[in-house]
């Protein structure tokens, strides 16, 4: 554990070192914060003390921004060659892919949290289902934690960052959109495979303030898979190259 985190902290160093998380930070509050307030179905225009804009425009430009930050994770130390002299250290396949997704999850952590001021607000204006927030930035946090992994599976099998970032967005645009539009045309056993798949079904089902235990497998088992495709693609990669 004190491995993934070192590797964490000096990966969330690099991001701020780079002004990458500075400028991650600063367009998603601008453009979660426009269209919270004042753009298209914003909180004054619904005329509700609720964080469910924020929670949909949230969802689309966290699946957009996860992926550029994963992009250079490992795809970076993979067209330098520091991949190498990184695990020639005594640091594991899995501490490594661990410590690269623990750091862009604490990154979207932290531009979660900086949000927070919106909710004191809306508590401001009106009765809030508080309930319903918590578990909105649950359902956000879990999401995240699923692009992230798929970000970093994505970079690790690449040398370029462009191609990794286009990889981990069309592997989650399955999730996010194809799944379940792919459901509302399917019925019986292969509608509720499709459904069980999609994205979305299971964020609402959180957002709504529902936690139940098929959404959080569901969740945990895509990071999983997401963080163990990447430990077997970097220990492909040192065994060809040894």
């Amino acid at each position: 554990m004190n491995q993934i985190w070192i590797i964490a902290k000096r990966e969330l160093r690099s991001f701020f070192d780079s002004l990458i998380a500075y400028i991650l930070i600063v367009l998603f509050l601008g453009f979660s914060g426009l269209f919270t307030w004042l753009i298209g179905n914003s909180v004054f225009y619904v005329n509700q003390a609720s964080m469910q804009v924020f929670f949909g425009v949230s969802f689309w430009s966290l699946f957009l921004f996860i992926p550029a930050l994963t992009m250079r994770s490992i795809a970076e130390e993979n067209r330098s060659g520091t991949i190498e002299l990184l695990l020639t250290k005594p640091v594991t396949d899995w501490q490594l892919v661990t410590g690269k997704f623990l750091s862009v999850f604490l990154l979207i952590a932290i531009s979660l949290a900086l949000t927070l001021p919106y909710y004191l607000t809306l508590w401001k204006l009106g009765p809030v289902d508080h309930g319903a927030v918590w578990t909105g930035y649950l359902g956000l946090l879990l999401m995240s934690a699923v692009y992230a992994s798929i970000g970093i599976f994505a970079s690790s099998i690449s040398q370029n960052q462009i191609v990794a970032f286009l990889l981990s967005l069309l592997i989650g645009i399955f999730f996010h959109m194809i799944f379940g539009a792919l459901a509302a045309t399917s019925t019986g056993f292969t509608g509720k495979v499709l459904s069980y798949l999609s994205m979305q079904t299971h964020f609402d089902s959180v957002s709504r303030g529902v936690i139940d235990s098929k959404d959080i497998v569901y969740f945990l088992s895509l990071v999983f898979l997401g963080l163990a495709g990447a430990e077997i693609a970097v220990a492909k990669r040192n065994i060809v190259e040894k």
